[in-house]
């Protein structure tokens, strides 16, 4: 039996798995810290059971030695076993390290758990047999997502962590973002802390092509994007709902406050319980053959219920703040991410009434959103609000309130689950209350390149690019995107080129 100062002898001078890579490994590397330590985890998974494992390493003894002994905790060690080693099960594999060591055992969980990220997510066949209660669960480590894992697990279920790493920018403050490298520590330190196995996929590429780029193109055609609705619509629940299936869960879930109704034809996202919390509409995109495999166990419950129960089950996450901001402008500006990600600049312009007045100047038409009344600099009789942004002359037109209100709104793209005469209500922005509505003309379910709804009562601003959720009653049957009128039937007058 080996000493502790034994143990740690013997993994550095006999090490287990050192440049014995298996071929065709997934692998994963971490380091480049001030220490200079790297590490290169790799394994191959069979039939759910890690068949070899290995590691290069460049570094300290205590590098070494943490490497080593994760190879020994990995042979022939099932998937979701492997999943739920961290830095605490390979120090207590050595009986223990220094503090000043323990840095190592650090590095060696990241790279094992970027390596497991790419065994879920690479290729199309399955990782697990399918096992009826075992739920993949979305972790952002945030309290609802951990409390939603909880819920599952004291209801009998075999949960299954999953966090998705977005972005990754040093400029941002990856401690309010639910998918920076910060947040993808914290929802593995939760899950373990839950006996939970936990994975990680890197979707950086993704997002950025499907999401990222998307929204500054948005800023530069005078737009108002919604991120969040593409990221779960087209890169977000695609990716979780693939990695569900490889391990074999028989549903997804997450902490979003939404719940799931049926009717004749299948099942629909609905509004939460907390009117104040309901997600539905950040959701309206998701792919509808997805909703039936998806779970919200938090859509019966209010924030304060949430919290509770998460401090009943001591979790370390019940009072976290929540993040206000896009996870990718966490801790910056819109304005200064804009600048560095797109390339759009200040380009100062005009600021014009609707007959075309120059009523002021502003520094960049990307700035401005309709609707929006603060920031405008200019002095007037009455409020004026941003009636529209026209980014290819870089004007902002403005006008009274009184000139926003609209009681038909133009919708392109749009995606119905029902017949358009069975929706009655519409939501144009996710803090606003949904509005009575009706399609105008026969719409049938399915895609339609352009569709107007018919308000029962006028809105203030429906902003070119923001999404609109078409509902009937509670449940989601529809979305679009909020488009400009055409030049004939514009609310706002078009104002004429100047001659040349």
């Amino acid at each position: 039996m080996f000493d502790s100062a034994t143990l740690f002898a013997d993994h550095v001078a006999s090490p287990r798995g050192r440049d014995s890579l298996p071929a065709n490994a997934s692998t994963g590397l971490a380091g480049g810290s001030a220490c200079g330590d790297l590490v290169t985890v790799g394994i191959s998974v069979d039939r759910g059971i890690v068949s070899h494992a290995g590691f290069n390493a460049d570094g300290c003894a205590a590098l070494t030695a943490s490497a080593s002994a994760l190879v020994e905790l990995l042979t022939d060690a099932p998937l979701l076993d492997a999943a739920r080693i961290g830095r605490d099960e390979i120090i207590d594999a050595l009986d223990g390290l220094s503090v000043e060591r323990q840095h190592a055992a650090v590095l060696v969980e990241e790279a094992l758990h970027r390596a497991l990220g790419c065994v879920v997510s690479e290729g199309d066949d399955s990782l697990l047999a399918p096992a009826p209660g075992r739920k993949l669960v979305a972790m952002s480590g945030g309290v609802d997502s951990a409390t939603a894992a909880r819920i599952l697990a004291e209801d009998g279920a075999e949960t299954v962590g999953l966090t998705l790493q977005l972005w990754d920018d040093p400029a941002t403050d990856g401690t309010a973002s639910c998918c920076s490298p910060q947040a993808v520590t914290a929802a593995r330190r939760l899950a373990h802390e839950m006996d939970m196995p936990h994975f990680t996929v890197d979707l950086r590429d993704a997002f950025r092509k499907g999401v990222v780029d998307p929204y500054i193109s948005a800023f530069g055609d005078g737009d108002t994007p919604n991120p969040c609705v593409g990221c779960n619509g087209h890169v977000r629940f695609d990716a979780l709902d693939n990695i569900r299936d490889r391990l074999g869960a028989e549903t997804l879930a997450t902490g979003h406050y939404a719940r799931i109704e049926h009717d004749t034809h299948g099942p629909l996202l609905a509004a939460a319980e907390d009117d104040n919390k309901d997600q539905t509409y950040m959701l309206a995109a998701v792919d509808p053959d997805l909703i039936a495999r998806l779970e919200f166990p938090l859509g019966e419950l209010k924030k304060p219920q949430v919290r509770e129960q998460a401090k009943s089950a001591g979790l370390s996450v019940a009072d976290k703040p929540e993040s206000q901001d896009l996870c990718f402008l966490a801790g910056i500006g819109r304005d200064d991410f804009l600048e560095r990600h797109g390339g759009i600049v200040e380009r100062p312009g005009a600021i014009v009434d609707q007959q075309g007045k120059e009523l002021g100047t502003h520094v960049g038409a990307h700035r401005f959103t309709v609707g929006q009344r603060r920031g405008l600099g200019v002095a007037a009789p009455e409020p004026l609000y941003v009636l529209d942004v026209d980014n290819n002359e870089n004007r902002v037109i403005v006008g009274p309130l009184a000139a926003l209100n609209t009681t038909e709104v133009r919708l392109i793209g749009a995606r119905l689950l029902r017949d358009g005469d069975e929706i009655d209500r519409v939501k144009l922005r996710y803090r606003n209350a949904p509005t009575e509505c009706e399609v105008v003309g026969d719409a049938k379910a399915g895609r339609h390149r352009d569709l107007r709804v018919k308000l029962h009562s006028p809105v203030n601003g429906a902003a070119p690019g923001q999404i609109a959720c078409l509902m009937r009653g509670e449940a989601v049957v529809g979305w679009a995107t909020i488009a400009r009128d055409r030049p004939d039937d514009a609310r706002i007058r078009p104002i004429a080129r100047p001659a040349a």
